[in-house]
């Protein structure tokens, strides 16, 4: 395959245009293809079996066979697809799907996008991850719980503290006098009522 072909061949075989070239004679197969293949061959299935078990389009079947996936137009699908097969074939999948994510990764069109922005996190985008991971109906009643327990522990100071305060404190001591001239012998007395 390294050899060059002589100029007699090169010139009476006709070539294929350099995309399909490129796709299938230069390409290597992709590990991932390879092993569904193989494995739905060793279980003797076709590919039409396997599209009506699975309800994947057949030409949707032998693109993942050959390794083609730019015929996808996103990860999800060939990723959903792939766990389904490698299920069906009963391959393992964790690591069918690790392969395929290294396969991915490598290809230009599904490769991890860039981050969304270029400076780092800060304790804010700490803060809101934090808080994006919290459950809501759990944290509901928690900060309810706590609610309640800071007002009971609220009332409770408030409660000792005018008990225990005495309301004559800032008055300074001083004497009765009455408006009356009596002597302070004996109390004055209201009119009897008739």
């Amino acid at each position: 395959m390294d050899h060059e072909p002589d100029e007699g061949t090169r010139n009476t075989t006709p070539a294929l245009p350099l995309a399909l070239e490129t796709r299938y004679n230069m390409r290597i197969m992709s590990t991932v293809a390879e092993q569904l293949r193989q494995a739905r061959e060793a279980q003797h299935l076709t590919v039409e079996q396997v599209a009506e078990i699975t309800k994947i389009r057949t030409d949707h079947l032998r693109a993942l066979e050959e390794g083609n996936f730019d015929v996808f137009s996103a990860p999800v699908y060939i990723k959903g697809f792939v766990r389904s097969l490698s299920t069906l074939l009963k391959l393992n999948v964790p690591q069918m799907m690790a392969a395929l994510d290294d396969e991915l990764g490598k290809t230009k069109q599904f490769a991890e996008p860039p981050p969304l922005s270029p400076h780092s996190h800060g304790f804010l985008d700490f803060v809101m991850l934090q808080m994006s991971k919290v459950d809501w109906q759990k944290g509901v009643w928690v900060l309810g719980t706590l609610i309640v327990t800071a007002t009971i522990l609220l009332i409770v100071v408030i409660s000792r503290n005018s008990r225990t305060a005495d309301p004559l404190k800032g008055v300074k001591p001083a004497m009765y006098k009455s408006t009356r001239t009596n002597a302070g012998e004996t109390l004055p007395l209201p009119p009897a009522k008739r």
